[in-house]
């Protein structure tokens, strides 16, 4: 038969793993794509102010050469400019009309024909005489919305330029031009800012992507395949992820990705082992009550014996035959989801615990001394049964301990079982200490968890998880009391059972 538990999961999990390349390329390439959007952004908020700004110096620079083109067209003898020189002061500074201003007149000094009227005027006034350009949001969004309107004007037309000349020519100097140029300008302007933000937003985001990639998506996409390998076999330890030891919260992921993987790896491992114990119990069960059976009818026949010690232990076998078929008729009880509700009733707790002994074969003469500390009167409100099992579990490893204590140890100190209790209010405290060798630290971490608490070779670490289990179905607790024995001997444990009265 299989012992192997079923475990159900995903079936997708297959072909997630099997898409996880594709999917790693698609977020690499959307990463990618997102960086050079988000720069490309960044550079149109540099690239629209620079159209501006540079619109802006190209129409100073015209007034300043159309004010050079004023004085030397003033410096000539009467004012008389030959034709040729004329046209090409015009044609250096790309003007058609130059007009000077001085004390209330205004005069125009260079001109040419205009194949079209002039549109619009700009006024530089106030930057053309210095080089900080006013910061204040309208004055820039109107420097903006004027070169970006430069695109759309037609190049024939022609604008006036106002400005205010330097070197003391005069008030205000007033320039008309065509478009042509200064579109041209721009256009050859914005191609050389294009290809520059351009080269400059595929190097940022080509280094922005490799960083991420290698800081956030990898790690990432390790993360993922590590749960997708591990959710298609959990079983397999393989499959569990190495923390890498980044200190940063990739790292804090990467290590609590690895303790629940541990963790659920640990719990189908012991899942399987109790699922094979389950069906090894039950194999056995059935033989076992039989031969429990057989030896129970022939201890009926003991009573039939007069010799007095034949009398005396022959009921108190057949009693523990009882409690030893009952025990194998609840065998698989621990592996249901509680033990069977308790049965309570008034016990006298001295008896039992005399009896308790009685059943371990305690005490042992020059080995082991059992001691009972109960008063007669002490009444507990439990099942009889369960409690049986819960002294006899806590019992029974007191025993083990001292008995697989060193002979050294042995002799240097009388060994003991005690186990003493006393009624506080509506609760029955139960205390069972010894002066053997105690816990191990390590073995303290895990008390009360099957399979995990024994600290003796042969042990099955689920004594103390079916007595913990029993006492809280009673509405009580068991617990380890960390403290040196009330002797003072070195070492020892100490377990103490609380188990309050049912309400009225």
């Amino acid at each position: 038969m299989n012992t192997r538990p079923e475990f159900n999961f995903d079936p997708a999990a297959t072909a997630a793993a099997t898409s996880l390349s594709a999917n790693r390329r698609s977020l690499s390439s959307k990463l990618l794509l997102l960086t050079v959007l988000f720069v490309m952004l960044a550079e149109i908020f540099i690239f629209v102010p620079s159209l501006a700004f540079f619109r802006l110096n190209w129409l100073i620079d015209r007034l300043n050469l159309a004010q050079v083109a004023v004085l030397v067209a003033e410096a000539a003898p009467d004012g008389d400019l030959p034709e040729m020189l004329r046209k090409q002061l015009l044609s250096s500074a790309k003007v058609r009309m130059v007009a000077l201003k001085r004390a209330d007149q205004r005069r125009l000094i260079l001109s040419e024909p205009l194949e079209t009227p002039v549109g619009k005027t700009y006024d530089l006034r106030g930057d053309s005489r210095t080089t900080s350009i006013r910061r204040s949001p309208a004055h820039l969004y109107e420097l903006t919305s004027d070169a970006v309107m430069v695109f759309f004007d037609d190049p024939l037309n022609s604008i006036r330029v106002i400005g205010q000349p330097g070197m003391g020519a005069g008030e205000v100097i007033e320039i008309v031009m065509p478009v042509a140029p200064l579109k041209q300008a721009m256009v050859q302007h914005a191609l050389n800012v294009f290809g520059l933000s351009l080269m400059i937003s595929l190097l940022t985001a080509g280094a922005v992507y490799m960083t991420l990639n290698r800081l956030l998506v990898a790690p990432m996409m390790r993360l993922t395949e590590a749960m997708v390998r591990f959710s298609a076999q959990p079983e397999d330890a393989s499959h569990i992820i190495t923390p890498s030891g980044r200190s940063d919260e990739i790292g804090l992921a990467e290590a609590e990705l690895a303790h629940m993987q541990t963790e659920l790896h640990n719990a189908l491992a012991q899942k399987t082992r109790l699922a094979a114990l389950g069906l090894a119990v039950s194999k056995i069960n059935h033989d076992l009550r039989n031969l429990l059976a057989n030896a129970l009818l022939l201890s009926d026949r003991l009573t039939s014996l007069p010799d007095p010690q034949v009398q005396r232990f022959a009921p108190k076998l057949i009693a523990s035959l009882d409690r030893a078929i009952k025990f194998c008729n609840e065998s698989l009880q621990f592996g249901r989801a509680a033990e069977p509700p308790p049965r309570r009733a008034p016990v006298e707790l001295r008896s039992l615990a005399i009896e308790v002994g009685e059943g371990l074969g305690l005490p042992v003469p020059n080995k082991i001394d059992w001691r009972v500390d109960v008063e007669p009167k002490l009444v507990i409100d439990a099942d009889r049964d369960q409690l049986y099992r819960v002294l006899s579990n806590l019992v029974r490893n007191s025993v083990d301990a001292i008995a697989a204590d060193t002979p050294a140890a042995e002799a240097a100190t009388a060994k003991f079982v005690k186990l003493a209790a006393r009624r506080v209010g509506a609760t029955v405290e139960i205390d069972l200490t010894d002066n053997g060798p105690g816990l191990p630290r390590q073995a303290r971490a895990h008390l009360f968890l099957p399979f995990q608490s024994s600290t003796r070779r042969g042990g099955t670490g689920l004594g103390l998880a079916i007595a913990q289990e029993i006492i809280a179905a009673h509405g009580g607790r068991i617990s380890f009391i960390d403290d040196p024995p009330a002797e003072g001997a070195v070492g020892g444990a100490h377990f103490r059972v609380l188990i309050p009265d049912r309400q009225a």
